[in-house]
């Protein structure tokens, strides 16, 4: 069983290698066959031999062709993978091109002069035998123009690749984030007028009324203001931090008039990262998460706070959860996570432990 285990193993890992995302494509069958036509190719063209009639191509003149082609191709191969790794942001497409491209051609004429010395006997055994001449400054023009512009047609090819499967994933990435970000805008607009959330906050409003007219002024205001933030960042992909706080105080002043004491929202946020950026509705949807899942009571008070740390906001609250009877669908979260994935490349950070569960978002623009 173990032997069986290690072979897949060494399957996967072999087949993963083969198949790197920095490489575009599964190019497995490319080079099965690309490798022996190149190598079939480079003496037909660069050095004059023929199927057919004179001067007859010879079955050994393949193998120098096919030993050198091989390491170029792979080694080629070995560069585009690590300059891409190296150089992988839109902005350094130039950079990486510039750079990949010298060193595939210094490699090029590297590995050929090299091998070409090494099998230096076997060529001129053959040109020999056929009654040819090439002069060794001619016969090295020759092989290096061959590996040159075999690489360079190569290279070209797998660079197209690439580039045409970069480019569809950018427009597939966007488009996810669009479907992604209009998810979030109804989802937010669910939880708002869901008949639970307009249930509770009527429930609020009418046992505010009679003790204190001014405060259920003050609750409606609030109430609007966040429907109204709603409506203007439904086609936003990020807004700024300052005004995402500035509704997320508004969403607070509703849950605290609701729970009163029971709930403690500390909001402490560095004046310099307001003008930051974040996901739209992100807090509020991680705010009314803490909610749905923790216990609110006298007896067992939640707390949340909202504060800046290492260029991230975090969010987090004491773990107090709820016996509940269905699970976590986790919707809210992976809509966040995804989109920022999409927009800013960097993960979001949850981490639950015993007492605590915490919520670490990076700030777009940090």
């Amino acid at each position: 069983m173990n032997l069986t285990n290690r072979l897949i193993s060494n399957m996967y890992f072999y087949t993963m290698r083969w198949s790197n995302s920095k490489i575009g494509f599964d190019d497995r069958l490319v080079m099965l066959v690309g490798i022996p036509l190149f190598s079939f190719l480079v003496p037909v063209i660069f050095f004059g031999w023929r199927i057919g009639q004179p001067p007859y191509y010879p079955l050994a003149a393949y193998w120098p062709s096919f030993a050198i082609t091989t390491v170029i191709w792979i080694t080629c191969r070995w560069i585009m993978i690590r300059t891409r790794q190296r150089y992988a942001s839109f902005t350094q497409v130039k950079k990486r091109l510039m750079i990949q491209t010298s060193l595939i051609l210094l490699t090029a004429i590297l590995v050929n002069n090299l091998l070409s010395y090494l099998l230096k006997d076997v060529c001129e055994d053959l040109m020999r035998q056929r009654n040819l001449s090439f002069k060794t400054g001619e016969f090295a023009i020759n092989c290096n123009a061959a590996a040159i512009f075999s690489t360079l047609l190569v290279c070209a090819i797998y660079e197209s690749i690439y580039f045409m499967n970069e480019l569809r994933k950018s427009v597939e990435e966007k488009e996810m984030l669009k479907r992604e970000s209009l998810r979030a805008q109804l989802e937010a607009l669910k939880t708002q007028v869901n008949p639970h959330f307009l249930f509770n906050n009527l429930n609020t409003l009418s046992a505010v009324i009679p003790d204190n007219p001014g405060q259920a002024i003050d609750f409606v205001q609030q109430l609007s203001r966040v429907y109204r933030h709603i409506l203007e960042v439904k086609n936003e992909q990020s807004i700024l931090l300052k005004e995402e706080l500035d509704v997320l105080q508004a969403y607070a002043f509703l849950l605290k008039t609701r729970f009163g004491d029971n709930l403690d929202i500390s909001i402490r946020v560095a004046e310099e990262k307001l003008q930051q950026k974040i996901v739209p509705l992100s807090l509020q949807i991680l705010m009314e998460n803490a909610i749905k899942h923790n216990v609110v009571s006298s007896a067992r008070p939640l707390r949340i706070d909202v504060y800046t740390q290492d260029g991230r906001l975090i969010v987090s609250n004491n773990l107090q959860k709820k016996n509940q009877a269905y699970e976590s669908t986790g919707i809210g979260l992976e809509n966040i996570r995804n989109r920022y994935l999409l927009l800013d490349g960097r993960p979001i950070e949850v981490e639950e432990g015993p007492a605590c569960f915490t919520v670490s978002i990076p700030l777009i623009g940090n």
